[in-house]
């Protein structure tokens, strides 16, 4: 079976400063894998019948394989990195040389077809409630004094209510978390999510 490059992808390969060989490398091996690649979120993304697999994509420090439900896989080579306790589902597996690449890449294959594995089987990772995340202080004073602001907040798609719910408990000072809601009132408001 030929390798099926998309086109539209190609300049992600063709912009890379850094990790460029070790990223056509990673594009290499989703491919051989019978992966389709497509475009999405600006990053090249592997699919099997339409359900998202992998994810290449490159940070300062270094480049990545991102497996969707990761949270799923087993794991036994012990390389699948959370990236934060905020990740739920997705898991990394990181890379700083084309060495370290070719030296997995049975593995990487291998951690491919499980993932399409668990695609075909339907599994899904369970999240957690929005209910279960912590309310910032702030918000929650500011749901007690402006009842039209806390309904809009519930009125919000569970995602965009996390996000939100993230990004206003993040800052270990007081003034800051509040900051960030005043900014996002308005938005809330109009039904918005953080990144509208």
């Amino acid at each position: 079976m030929r390798k099926r490059f998309d086109s539209k992808v190609d300049f992600y390969f063709e912009k890379a400063e850094k990790w460029k060989e070790e990223l056509e490398l990673l594009r290499n091996v989703a491919l051989d894998c019978h992966l389709v690649e497509e475009l999405k979120w600006g990053a090249p993304c592997y699919t099997f019948e339409k359900s998202n697999i992998v994810l290449i994509h490159a940070f300062k420090n270094y480049c990545a394989f991102l497996f969707f439900k990761g949270a799923l896989m087993k794991d036994p080579d012990d390389i699948l990195i959370q990236q934060s306790e905020n990740v739920q589902a997705a898991r990394q597996i990181r890379f700083t040389n084309v060495r370290d690449i070719l030296d997995k890449k049975e593995i990487l294959q291998k951690y491919i077809f499980e993932a399409a594995e668990i695609e075909k089987a339907g599994l899904k990772v369970e999240l957690k409630k929005n209910s279960e995340f912590e309310i910032a202080e702030e918000l929650q004073h500011k749901f007690d004094f402006n009842i039209d602001f806390k309904k809009a907040f519930y009125a919000l798609t569970p995602g965009r209510q996390r996000a939100y719910l993230l990004h206003f408990s993040q800052p270990k000072q007081s003034k800051t978390r509040d900051s960030r809601i005043e900014k996002n009132i308005q938005r809330i408001l109009d039904g918005k999510g953080l990144n509208d």
